[in-house]
């Protein structure tokens, strides 16, 4: 029983973080995405604020909401695979249920879980991503090629299959795994830190150790998640290596301040997603102990 309300609050939790996160999620890919401009012209966007504007301008508020559906619907089933990847990761190194974990183990165990969601994790980017660059925004004015998230899955299907769907897996995975043991490690020490000899937190700290967590996830993923929204959003055949191929592009055109596009959306983000995530995952555990569950 503790298994499934776990499983439904993180459901929860994950939606309050998708409907938070999403317009901020919307600018950082449309800055990481945005090509290159030609010498002597502006870039498409001079900055976050600006792409908000533009977003707004040409195609109306919720277009920053655009793609939010895939992240939602993966977004239960992402949190059981975390939360269960977390265990695989707890008992391979030898630790009983209940047994508290120092630092680097609970990096470690975050980090194999992070393996485990990418499964379900990389198509639901693929298709997040595709769907939030097509528009005005980005310089193509009523060009909408996709209607919407089954529309890519078919599309990219009759593209190039199975492994069209799942581009971007290895770049997933080099993002996901220090994110996720980041994640894990600062949240538990952080709630070690908050809740005192008692190991309890309030509302308010469980928020502040959610939000800080979130913000260490980002810190250490960003350049991979660059990366990753090149890769995933580019026509078939733009990077004939993968990965690599987006890193000597980046490189060579733009430097190591081209791996950090989207910065500033993806820090203010960050906090507030991750606290939402926890309130709706501590206001439906309430909801369960209400209900006598």
């Amino acid at each position: 029983m503790d298994v499934m309300k776990n499983f439904a609050a993180g459901g929860v939790g994950g939606i309050c973080t998708v409907f938070i996160g999403q317009p901020f999620d919307t600018v950082k890919v449309r800055l990481q995405t945005m090509p290159r401009p030609l010498p002597g012209q502006p870039p498409i966007f001079t900055g976050a604020l600006d792409c908000v504007k533009q977003t707004i301008a040409k195609e109306g508020f919720f277009a920053l909401y655009r793609g939010m559906a895939a992240p939602i619907v993966g977004v239960a089933p992402i949190f059981a695979i975390f939360f269960g990847g977390c265990a695989v990761g707890k008992r391979i190194q030898g630790k009983a249920p209940g047994e508290e974990l120092k630092f680097t183990e609970n990096f470690i165990a975050g980090g194999i879980a992070g393996v485990f969601t990418t499964v379900v994790m990389t198509p639901g980017e693929r298709i997040k991503c595709i769907l939030q660059v097509q528009g005005a925004s980005m310089g193509k004015e009523g060009a909408v090629q996709y209607k919407g998230p089954i529309d890519v899955v078919k599309k990219l299907y009759k593209e190039g299959g199975i492994r069209s769907i799942y581009r971007g897996t290895a770049a997933t995975l080099l993002r996901d795994i220090p994110a996720s043991g980041a994640y894990l490690s600062v949240y538990e020490l952080l709630k070690k830190k908050f809740g005192g000899s008692e190991g309890t937190l309030s509302p308010g700290a469980t928020l502040a150790a959610g939000g800080f967590a979130g913000i260490a996830n980002w810190a250490v993923c960003i350049p991979a998640d660059v990366m990753k929204s090149r890769l995933q959003t580019a026509p078939e055949g733009a990077y004939p290596n993968g990965i690599r191929s987006v890193f000597v592009e980046i490189m060579r055109d733009e430097g190591p301040r081209g791996f950090f596009k989207g910065f500033v959306p993806v820090m203010l983000r960050a906090f507030p997603a991750n606290a939402a995530c926890f309130m709706g995952l501590e206001l439906t555990l309430s909801f369960f102990k209400y209900l006598g569950i």
